[in-house]
C-alpha cells in the first residue's frame, strides 16, 4: 500500500524586503548576498501576522481546495519551533479558527499535537502521520510547518529571515508523492542552534535590592524567551554536515542499496536555512560516493581537493538538474525553518510542472536537518496526478505578487514599534488581541478573519 502526500497548500506573508536593500544599509556587498549565498527577498510578518496565522492560512487553503469535511480529517500535526506558549500548542489554535470560521466543532474527534526539533520537526510530524495511515489506511491526516526565522539585527544570521507555512494531506493512494518504509537517521545532542530561557536579576530592571512583586513575577529572576535564537553558524554548518553524511549512510544500510542512491533522485529535497545552503554541503555526499574524481581534481589537501570538485562539471550538472529547482522558492522567501524542505519540494516540483521538465525516475531524496541536531534521509515516488495537484498551488504568481518594504519600515515591523498591519488584510485571519487584564485568560491570544 502506497502512502504520503495528496495535497498541498501554503502562506507565505505578502511583505518583502529586497535583500539588496538589506545589504545596501548593512554596508554589505549585495552580490554577497544575491549570488553568493542565492538570496534575493526575505518574507516577513505585518503587524496582526504571527506563525498561527500562517499555519491557519494554509490549513484553511487545503481543506478549501480539496473540498474536505473537519470530521474526515483523524490528524492535525503541527512542526515548529516558533510556539507561542510553554503549554498550550499551536495545533489547538488552528482547530479552534477553522473550526469558527466553519461554524461547527468538526475537529472534536481530531488528534492535534506540536512536533518539535529545531527545523526537522515538520519532517518528524509527517513520518508519525505516515505511520499512522499505514495502520489506518481509510483515515486522512494533515501535516502543518509554521515558523518565522527571525535574527537580532545586525547579526550574521539576519539575511537569511524569512517566514511561512506549508499545509500538506497525508493519505493512502496519495496523488503527489508516496514514502519509501526506510529512513536513514543520525541524532548527536550539541548546542549549535537553539532558543533558550534565559534569565535576568529582578533588581537589575526595578533597581531595588527587595524582591517585590513585578508584574506578578516572585522570583528574584525573570525569565526572558526570545525569538531570536542563540547559535554558531560555522559548527551549526559543520553539525549539518556531519549529521546528513551520517544519515545518508544510514539509508543506505537501511534500504539495503549501494552507493550513488542520489544518482537514481530526479530531485534532492535539503533543509535550506539559506538558498545555496543545499548545493554547498551536498559536496561532501558527493564527494564521499565519487572518490575517483576527488583524486582527479587539483590541490594539495582533501579540502583543496573537494573545493575544486565543486566547480567541476559533473557537480555542476547535479546541481543544476537536482537541487537547482528547489531553491527558486527558497530564495524568493528565505529560511522558513521546519516548512523550509518542503518548500523545496514544493518549488522543484512547481518548476518541473509548469517547464515540463522530463524525468527519468520520478523518485526524489529527502535530505532533512534540525539543529540540537538530527538528520532523516527517506526517499519518494512521483505518483501519477502529481502535476496537477501541485500546480493547484500558484506558487511562483503568489510569490510575484507580494509587496516590497523599505529597511525603515523592516525595521520597525522586527521591533514592533508598529501599532496597525501595512497592508489591509484581505481574505486571511489575522491576530486580533492578546489579552493583558483578565487573570484567567492573560497572554490568551484571540484571532478572526477578514473577509
Amino acid at each position: 500500500m502506497k502512502v504520503g502526500i495528496d495535497a498541498v497548500q501554503f502562506d507565505i506573508p505578502k511583505l518583502y524586503l529586497p535583500i539588496p536593500t538589506l545589504a545596501e544599509n548593512r554596508n554589505i556587498e549585495a552580490e554577497k548576498l544575491t549570488k553568493g549565498l542565492g538570496l534575493q527577498k526575505m518574507s516577513f510578518l505585518d503587524v496582526q501576522q504571527d506563525v498561527i496565522t500562517l499555519g491557519a492560512n494554509a490549513l484553511l487553503k487545503l481543506i478549501e481546495q480539496e473540498a474536505l469535511a473537519l470530521e474526515s480529517i483523524s490528524k492535525i500535526f503541527v512542526g515548529t519551533e516558533s510556539g507561542v506558549d510553554n503549554s498550550k500548542p499551536i495545533a489547538s489554535y488552528l482547530i479552534s479558527l477553522i473550526e469558527n470560521k466553519f461554524g461547527s466543532n468538526g475537529f472534536k474527534n481530531c488528534d492535534v499535537v506540536d512536533l518539535t526539533f529545531a527545523c526537522i520537526g515538520a519532517i518528524d510530524a509527517l513520518q508519525s502521520c505516515v505511520d499512522y495511515i499505514r495502520l489506518n489506511p481509510t483515515k486522512k491526516a494533515i501535516v502543518i510547518a509554521t515558523d518565522f526565522a527571525k535574527y537580532d539585527l545586525n547579526s550574521t544570521g539576519e539575511y537569511t529571515q524569512g517566514a511561512g507555512a506549508i499545509a500538506m494531506l497525508v493519505t493512502s493512494n496519495p496523488r503527489i508523492i508516496a514514502f519509501s518504509n526506510e529512513t536513514g537517521v543520525a541524532t548527536s545532542g550539541v548546542f549549535d542552534f537553539f532558543k533558550p530561557k534565559q534569565t535576568i536579576q529582578k533588581a537589575a530592571i526595578t533597581g531595588t535590592k527587595e524582591n517585590e512583586n513585578w508584574f506578578g513575577v516572585l522570583e528574584t529572576e525573570v525569565t526572558i524567551v526570545k525569538d531570536q535564537p542563540v547559535f554558531d553558524g560555522q559548527y551549526s554548518n559543520n553539525c549539518y554536515i556531519s549529521r546528513i553524511t551520517e544519515a545518508y549512510e544510514h539509508y543506505k544500510n537501511e534500504s539495503n542499496q549501494q552507493s550513488g542512491i542520489f544518482n537514481n533522485w530526479d530531485f534532492i529535497f535539503m533543509h535550506l536555512p539559506y538558498c545555496f545552503q543545499g548545493r554547498r554541503t551536498f559536496i561532501e555526499l558527493f564527494a564521499n560516493e565519487n572518490q575517483h574524481l576527488v583524486a582527479a581534481q587539483e590541490g594539495d589537501t582533501l579540502k583543496d581537493k573537494i573545493k575544486a570538485l565543486s566547480k567541476s562539471k559533473e557537480y555542476i550538472s547535479l546541481v543544476n538538474d537536482k537541487i537547482y529547482p528547489s531553491e527558486i522558492a527558497s530564495g524568493e522567501v528565505g529560511n522558513i525553518y521546519t516548512g523550509s524542505i518542503f518548500l523545496g519540494m514544493l518549488s522543484a516540483l512547481y518548476f518541473a510542472g509548469t517547464e515540463n521538465k522530463p524525468l527519468s525516475t520520478e523518485k526524489v531524496g529527502f535530505i532533512a536537518y534540525g539543529s540540537g541536531s538530527k538528520s532523516k534521509v527517506f526517499e519518494g515516488t512521483l505518483q501519477s496526478h502529481w502535476k496537477e495537484q501541485i500546480l493547484k498551488t500558484n506558487l511562483f504568481e503568489i510569490l510575484a505578487s507580494r509587496i516590497p518594504i523599505d529597511f525603515e519600515t523592516y525595521e520597525k515591523l522586527h521591533k514592533k514599534e508598529l501599532k496597525t498591519s501595512i497592508l489591509e488584510p484581505k481574505n486571511e485571519f489575522i491576530l486580533d488581541t492578546i489579552e493583558s487584564e483578565n487573570p484567567l485568560l492573560k497572554g490568551a491570544r484571540f484571532y478572526e478573519f477578514i473577509k
